[in-house]
């Protein structure tokens, strides 16, 4: 018993030192709000990529076969894919859903209110 305490409390002793050490690294490296925001934002991009590869892929459609129902070439469907999707039409991103089964909805935020 007095082993599995003297371990505990090592543990204990452990974590705290690597608490205390990232603490002090923090505080010597402030976190850049706009950049955290801006790998927000790239890693939302990327998730939504992926999930729309997967809804193709789920539809059993290659992409040169979306491609030919967007009237796209097969390169812009990955691109898509791959996070491009800030430069994409709306149409084409409305086509691109319809394609593989889905309905795309967009909204508008402004202030409180949503439409």
């Amino acid at each position: 018993a007095d082993n599995l305490l003297d371990e505990h409390i090592g543990k204990q002793k452990r974590r705290n030192l690597m608490t205390k050490n990232l603490e002090h690294m923090l505080a010597g490296r402030p976190v850049n709000r706009e950049v955290v925001e801006e790998h927000k934002k790239r890693m939302l991009t990327e998730v939504r990529s992926y999930r729309l590869r997967e809804l193709r892929e789920a539809s059993d459609v290659t992409q040169v076969e979306l491609a030919s129902r967007l009237n796209v070439s097969q390169n812009r469907v990955s691109r898509i894919e791959h996070g491009d999707i800030e430069r994409t039409q709306l149409d084409t991103l409305r086509k691109y859903v319809e394609a593989v089964g889905d309905e795309l909805r967009v909204e508008v935020e402004i202030g409180d209110e949503r439409f």
